[in-house]
C-alpha cells in the first residue's frame, strides 16, 4: 500500500505537525503501509524526507504539466532501488493542504490539484481531501476546477460551515462534503526538559504575513499591537514569551523584543510536538499562527487570535470563545480588556472549563473522520489484493 501525502510537509511547525498527526493515525491501522512524498527544496528537502522514511514521488510540476512521469522511462528496478515512485503506483493521495483553494489563493494550486485528481482517478488511485479551509470559488475557472475535482475525489472534509458552503455552492450534491476538525488535536504534545515554565507563562507567536502581506493600514498596526500586548501582561507579572512556529516569524519577533528592550524570551523548537506541549503548559496564549491556537484552545489554554483569514474567526467560533478574537486596530482599553479575560484567574478557569468541553467533542469528531479514512483505505488494500 503506497499513500502518498500532499501539502503536509516541514514549511512550519503546524504543516510538520499535520504530517505527524496523518502518520500517526495511518500507521496504527495500516503498520506495513509506505507513504510517498513530492520533493520541494524548502519545504519537503530530501534528508527531512528521508529521515522520515518517505519514499520520492516522481515529480516536477511545470507549465500545468506533471513532468515527472517522464520517470516511467527508468526500468522499474532501479526506481525501486531508489526508492522512487510514480504517479500511477500510488493507491491512496491525501491532500492535507490548511487553506491552498479558493479564489483568494489563486488558481495554480487548484490547477495542479485538478490535473492531479484526473491522473489519480484515471489510474484508481483513492484521493481523499483531509480536513481544511476553502475559500469561494466565484470566478468561473475556480468554479469549473473545484467542481471536476469534487466529482474525482473519493472523500472531501472541510473543517468548517463556511467552508462545506463554498464547497457546496460548486456542486449539487451537499453530502459529499462532510465537516470534521483539524485532525492534529488528537496528537499528545510533550514538554522538551528545558523549558521554564515559571518564567514562560503567557506565548506571543507572531506570524510574519500580518507585517508583510496582510492590509497596508492594518499591517502597520500588527507589531505596535504585539508589543503593547507584551507591555501589559509584563506589567501584570505574566511572564510572556515568543513562541516560533516558522524561521520567517523571527523577523518580526526579534523587532518585538527590541521594542520591549530585550526584556522577553524568544524560544525556538525544531519538535512541533515540543511545541504543542509548550503551548500546553502555558496559562494563556495571543496567537497570530493557526496552529498555535488549535493547539493551545484544544488543550484548553485560553487563547486571543488576530490573524490575515477568516479561519482565525471561525476556529475561535468552533470552540465557543467568539470574544477571543481581537483587532489589530483595537485601543488600549480594548487590548488590556481581553488580556484581562484570560489573566484574571477565575475568568481563565470558566474559559478554560469551555475549551475543554469543547476540545473533548471534537477529538470525537475528529476519531470518526479518520475511521472512514481508514474504511475506505482498507476497501483499497482489499480491493488490490483480490485483483
Amino acid at each position: 500500500m503506497l499513500i502518498e501525502i500532499r501539502h503536509a510537509d516541514f514549511g512550519n511547525k503546524g504543516s510538520h505537525l499535520k504530517l505527524i498527526a496523518i502518520l500517526t493515525q495511518i500507521k496504527e491501522t495500516f503498520p506495513s503501509a509506505r507513504f510517498v512524498m513530492a520533493p520541494h527544496p524548502v519545504y519537503a528537502p530530501f534528508d527531512k524526507r528521508g529521515e522520515m522514511g518517505f519514499l520520492q514521488k516522481a515529480w516536477y510540476w511545470r507549465k500545468n504539466k506533471q513532468w515527472g512521469d517522464l520517470a516511467r522511462f527508468v526500468p522499474s528496478d532501479i526506481r525501486e532501488m531508489y526508492g522512487i515512485v510514480l504517479d500511477k503506483e500510488v493507491d491512496v493521495v491525501l491532500d492535507a493542504a490548511g487553506y491552498a483553494y479558493g479564489d483568494q489563493t489563486g488558481a495554480s494550486s487548484l490547477a495542479e490539484l485538478y490535473n492531479g485528481c484526473k491522473r489519480w482517478h484515471k489510474n484508481g488511485t483513492k484521493i481523499i481531501l483531509l480536513p481544511q479551509a476553502y475559500g469561494a470559488f466565484e470566478t468561473s475557472k475556480n468554479n469549473r476546477l473545484m467542481k471536476e475535482v469534487l466529482s474525482l475525489a473519493d472523500l472531501v472534509y472541510a473543517t468548517d460551515d463556511q467552508s462545506a458552503g463554498y464547497l457546496n455552492d460548486v456542486i449539487d450534491d451537499s453530502s459529499k462534503v462532510k465537516i470534521a476538525p483539524d485532525y492534529t488535536i488528537l496528537l499528545d504534545g510533550k514538554l522538551p526538559g528545558n523549558f521554564d515554565p515559571e518564567n514562560n507563562c503567557f506565548a506571543l507567536v507572531p506570524n510574519f504575513r500580518m507585517s508583510r502581506q496582510y492590509s497596508q493600514d492594518k499591517g502597520e498596526d500588527y507589531l505596535p499591537f504585539m508589543v503593547q500586548c507584551a507591555k501589559y501582561l509584563l506589567e501584570k507579572d505574566q511572564h510572556p514569551f515568543i513562541l516560533i512556529q516558522e524561521e520567517k516569524d523571527l523577523e518580526p519577533a526579534r523587532q518585538i523584543t527590541e521594542r520591549l528592550g530585550n526584556r522577553i524570551n524568544i524560544i525556538e523548537e525544531s519538535d512541533p510536538k515540543a511545541v504543542k506541549g509548550i503551548l500546553g503548559n502555558c496559562k494563556g496564549t495571543i496567537g497570530s499562527r493557526f496552529h498555535s491556537l488549535v493547539n493551545s484552545l484544544s488543550q484548553g489554554i485560553p487563547s486571543l487570535a488576530t490573524g490575515w483569514s477568516n479561519r482565525y474567526k471561525l476556529l475561535l467560533q468552533q470552540y465557543n470563545f467568539e470574544e477571543g478574537l481581537l483587532n489589530v486596530s483595537m485601543n488600549e482599553e480594548e487590548i488590556y480588556s481581553s488580556l484581562d479575560m484570560i489573566i484574571n484567574p477565575q475568568s481563565r478557569m470558566e474559559i478554560q472549563k469551555r475549551l475543554l468541553t469543547r476540545s473533548t467533542e471534537l477529538k470525537t469528531e475528529a476519531s470518526k473522520m479518520w475511521d472512514e479514512v481508514n474504511e475506505l483505505i482498507s476497501q483499497k488494500s482489499k480491493m488490490d489484493n483480490d485483483y
